[in-house]
């Protein structure tokens, strides 16, 4: 009897258990990269992993829990609802990923000078270390792909002096959580980093102040992804919070 029981339940708890491996893949993937215990690439793996156990678990779930309402199998019900829910939960969570992704270039360099960019200085030694993208600019490339998609990333004109200028940002990027790396009020250079909470992944920024023109003080910022080819915007809203902040 009791073998029986166990062959009627093990479907449900087979949809549960690959729900529960599914909802399992998505934090394990993201802090597994960020502690260094496998590549990015081993993360993005896994993420895999669980969208296609969320496919089977919440597709298969579906069909069994029709079964479990056409046999009366009453105690198969919540078993099938809990793998099913955490499946579609799981594939909401990719799909909203995915629609960010699609949504946007696949690029990770931005500036809001694309004709000269700010160049880093610190944080090059760093980036080679860590065997990071390379920070050449190709404007050719990226230039149309960035204003179509971020025209409101443009340089910002204060009337601040340079070095209250260079003080502000630093202020600004640190309330935003940034590593500050070097300010250097003579080169009018702010460079830091930013890193996500998840992944771990790493965005260097750099802010440039300088003399303007016409007058006044001239500010760009560049933000640029350490690994990855698409960075899903998070470098254009970096930029955007820091001019907003300066803005203020």
């Amino acid at each position: 009897m009791d073998d029986q029981v166990a062959a009627k339940h093990w479907w449900a708890q087979a949809i549960l258990i690959g729900g529960v491996i599914a909802a399992v893949c998505l934090p394990l993937g993201a802090l597994g990269t960020k502690f260094g215990l496998w590549a990015f690439t081993g993360g993005f793996m896994l993420l895999a992993a669980g969208a296609v156990l969320a496919t089977l678990a919440s597709f298969l779930g579906v069909i069994a829990y029709i079964v479990s309402l056409r046999k009366k199998l009453l105690a198969e019900r919540s078993t099938l609802l809990i793998g099913i829910l955490l499946g579609v939960v799981v594939l909401a969570i990719l799909g909203s990923q995915y629609s960010a992704a699609s949504s946007v270039p696949p690029i990770h360099n931005i500036s809001t000078d694309t004709v000269n960019p700010p160049q880093f200085d610190k944080i090059v030694a760093i980036r080679s270390a860590a065997n990071a993208n390379p920070l050449a600019y190709d404007t050719a490339t990226l230039a149309p792909q960035q204003m179509a998609a971020y025209p409101w990333v443009k340089s910002l004109t204060l009337t601040a002096s340079a070095d209250d200028v260079v003080d502000r940002a630093e202020a600004v990027m640190r309330d935003m959580g940034l590593e500050i790396v070097s300010a250097n009020k003579i080169t009018g250079l702010v460079e830091a980093t930013a890193t996500t909470f998840w992944f771990g992944f790493k965005d260097d920024v750099a802010v440039r102040v300088q003399a303007a023109a016409d007058g006044g003080t001239l500010v760009d910022v560049r933000s640029v992804s350490r690994v990855g080819q698409s960075d899903l915007g998070a470098n254009a809203a970096r930029i955007g919070e820091i001019l907003k902040g300066l803005g203020s």
